[in-house]
């Protein structure tokens, strides 16, 4: 990662051992000559990749001024002791809207140069009285600086001026540096002989000179928009272009590319073919992107973890390259799935202004991309049970962050819409601690609110820092923080994320540490910039084996086995059976004894046929038959209370059966097959008061059947006419269980049989 050192002189070396053979006095390269080669078919350079001098003789009016507003802004500003140069008190300048990309990216690189050596060129106005013998305001002086640092940047050459808008006040400040320019440049001379510079890139910080040569020769790394088309036709084009494919980075020179080792669609070319591929069709028609490496790492780091049936919601910092890839990525995984339903990429754009909006959404449009939809809504205030939001699974974080591991970060920042108060801090290589921390807070309560998400699945955080503050130590403490919270409040853990390792692997050694270190951090270096990546994901519900002694307690704690081994009848039970017993009218408290009416079926009625029905055991194993049918009720009286006999005197049975009245009872018919004789059973219901308890079978007692048998009566005065019309059979079976002692106490009790019926109840023979 890139060392941290403080700015200053004392990080200065005292002798630079760097130094450019063409040139003892600027830090860049001489600029191309006027008369350029006319035959050279190379497009103008895009403005990403022009640097001053180089190209050109100077920048336009509305760069210069431009220029200044932005290091007005962002200038260092010294103690009322120490400052001999003055740039007024005004900061926080608006700046002018400006649609024009080439002239926004001049600006903002020649006001980040002239950040870069301040110190430096103050020394010059002091040492040549510039700010002592002009008039000019102090609120100007801003525009002094920059277009100084870009006159000793030009060999104090003047600039080539071309049809363009003229801006009275940038020529009033040239005019003044070209009356003085021997001044000037005898008092940069002094200078570095005072600092012992070989030349002004000396008198940078260490970390901040190592970036600024290596973005001169930065590997361009690409991305193929597979919505457009495909990586093979890509290649093929290429190859139909005259460049060769070589395996490694290391071996790019002339016309070469190779696949990039992370990315699986992405392909790497070397610095010189810039203005080349910006010439090509492939990039014109938006099949192959050009972008940082350190902004496509993450999201094929979402696109390898997205299930099949998921959505993607990205906050934080983008830009409409970042979003597009991540859709080309998802719709590829899609189309390979042969999924129904198309994933959806969310987009946060509350941090976005009204012409990054328009920007991003024009951008995402021109790559083809039918799957984005921007919401205008800040990432705190959504949460799980948005209805738009209820599909997504993967969370991708690109945080504002320090841009510290990149080497030219003006580039990252105007590309990826990061932020321009960190100018300053880079400029010298370092961040300043406050900003710092505040950078640390709020990345912190990003981590923690994607966290909170229910069907989040996992959560991509993605930072150009080299700062473990913003790396691994914000990734831990987000995670410690959830799970301190979830378990301070008492509820089961929601926040059961963990950090696993991502996928991509050491490029030359799949087996080293890379691979299984849950952080993934490219260095910065001469191939490219500086990427962390950390990988969340939710942790599967941890499957509970309980020993049966656990379940037996667990359901003895409840109540589940109280009523187990036990004559109570459970819950179920006692409700059912009281809901039976709730209709039937309260009864007696000595309760009579059941009886039993046999008549005689419809086919002994016309045959005429006398037959005894016998009272034995074969009426006994019937009954005992036929009982296994009733009710639960029925079963539940005990056979001490129950014994029934059956007789056959109707008349004795009508009075009988008179006495007790229909609501006090409950019929029930069993039908005899030996002897084809139906039997009645009237039980009266058990009084509500009385609880009903199941028997048991310790208790239940079989009382022996007694068997009589009588001959049959005959009566002289039996009218056969009288008989067939009210139904009676010539014939009539007597047949009683009578026990004398228990009938006449139950009678008298109840008061159902009068002295006449026990009369006539008596045996005739």
């Amino acid at each position: 990662m890139v060392k941290k050192q403080n700015s200053g002189r004392s990080s200065r070396s005292s002798t630079c051992k760097t130094k450019r053979a063409d040139s003892q006095i600027a830090s860049s390269k001489d600029p191309a000559p006027l008369d350029a080669p006319a035959h050279c078919d190379l497009p103008a350079v895009p403005p990403e990749l022009q640097t001053p001098g180089q190209g050109q003789l100077g920048f336009s009016d509305r760069v210069y001024l431009l220029a200044s507003a932005i290091f007005q802004n962002h200038h260092l500003e010294k103690s009322a002791a120490q400052r001999l140069v003055s740039y007024g008190k005004e900061r926080g300048i608006p700046l002018p809207e400006v649609k024009d990309g080439e002239i926004q990216h001049s600006a903002y690189e020649l006001a980040f140069n002239t950040l870069k050596y301040q110190e430096l060129l103050e020394d010059i106005m002091i040492d040549s009285c510039f700010h002592l013998t002009q008039l000019i305001p102090d609120d100007q002086m801003g525009l002094v600086a920059v277009m100084l640092y870009d006159f000793q940047d030009r060999k104090f050459l003047p600039r080539e001026r071309q049809r363009e808008e003229v801006i009275q006040e940038v020529r009033v400040v040239e005019n003044y540096l070209l009356r003085l320019k021997t001044k000037l440049a005898a008092s940069l001379a002094r200078c570095r002989i005072k600092h012992n510079l070989l030349s002004i890139e000396c008198f940078l910080p260490e970390s901040v000179k190592m970036k600024q040569q290596r973005s001169s020769s930065l590997p361009l790394y690409t991305w193929v928009n597979t919505l457009k088309s495909s990586l093979d036709e890509v290649q093929t084009e290429l190859e139909s272009l005259g460049l060769s494919q070589v395996k490694s980075i290391g071996q790019l020179e002339g016309q070469t590319f190779c696949r990039d080792p992370h990315c699986a669609d992405g392909l790497v070319f070397p610095a010189q073919l810039k203005p080349q591929l910006y010439s090509t069709e492939l990039r014109r028609d938006h099949k192959l992107v050009i972008q940082d490496k350190s902004c496509c790492l993450g999201p094929n780091a979402a696109c390898s973890v997205l299930p099949e049936e998921g959505d993607v919601l990205m906050a934080g910092c983008f830009s409409g390259l970042t979003v597009s890839h991540t859709a080309s990525l998802v719709a590829e995984k899609h189309k390979a799935n042969n999924s129904n339903n198309q994933p959806t990429v969310y987009v946060c754009v509350s941090d976005c202004t009204d012409a990054q909006r328009e920007d991003l959404q024009q951008i995402v449009s021109a790559m083809g991309c039918k799957n984005v939809k921007l919401i205008p809504v800040v990432f705190q205030s959504v949460d799980g049970a948005n209805k738009l939001l209820q599909k997504v699974r993967i969370i991708l974080l690109t945080p504002r962050c320090s841009v510290s591991a990149v080497n030219n970060p003006i580039e990252i920042i105007l590309q990826e819409n990061r932020d321009t108060d960190l100018l300053q801090d880079l400029s010298h290589g370092s961040i300043a601690p406050s900003k710092l921390k505040a950078l640390v807070a709020k990345q912190r309560e990003d981590i923690g609110h994607a966290l909170k998400f229910p069907k989040v699945l996992a959560v991509v955080y993605s930072t150009c820092s080299s700062y473990p503050a913003e790396n691994e130590e914000v990734v831990s403490g987000a995670l410690e923080e959830a799970l301190a919270h979830s378990e301070q409040a008492g509820k089961p853990k929601q926040v059961n994320f963990r950090l696993s390792p991502t996928p991509f692997s050491s490029p030359d050694n799949p087996d080293s540490p890379e691979k299984k270190d849950p952080f993934f951090m490219l260095e910065v270096s001469d191939q490219s910039n500086g990427c962390f990546l950390a990988l969340l994901t939710r942790e599967p519900e941890p499957v509970v084996k309980e020993a049966p002694q656990e379940v037996l307690a667990r359901a003895k704690a409840k109540g589940i086995l109280d009523r187990i081994g036990s004559n109570q009848p459970t819950s179920k039970e006692h409700r059912r059976n009281t809901g039976r017993t709730t209709k039937a009218v309260q009864a007696p408290t000595c309760q009579p004894r059941p009886l039993s009416v046999s008549v005689p079926s419809k086919n002994q009625e016309t045959k005429g046929i006398n037959r005894t029905v016998l009272s034995g055991p074969q009426a006994f194993t019937n009954r005992r038959q036929a009982s296994q049918v009733k009710p639960k009720a029925l079963r539940l009286q005990t056979l001490k209370n129950t014994v029934s006999s059956p007789f056959s005197s109707s008349k004795q049975d009508g009075s009988s059966s008179s006495s007790i009245k229909p609501e006090d009872r409950k019929p029930t018919k069993i039908t005899n097959s030996a002897f084809n004789t139906t039997t009645t059973t009237l039980h009266p219901a058990p009084p509500p008061s009385t609880p009903v308890v199941r028997p048991r079978r310790a208790h239940q007692e079989v009382l022996k059947p007694v068997v009589f048998v009588l001959p049959p009566v005959h009566f002289p005065n039996f009218d056969p006419h009288q008989n067939s019309r009210t139904g009676l059979s010539p014939s009539f079976s007597y047949n009683r269980w009578r026990t004398p002692a228990q009938i006449l106490p139950l009678s008298r009790s109840n008061g159902g049989f009068s002295k006449d019926t026990m009369a006539k109840s008596r045996p005739l023979f």
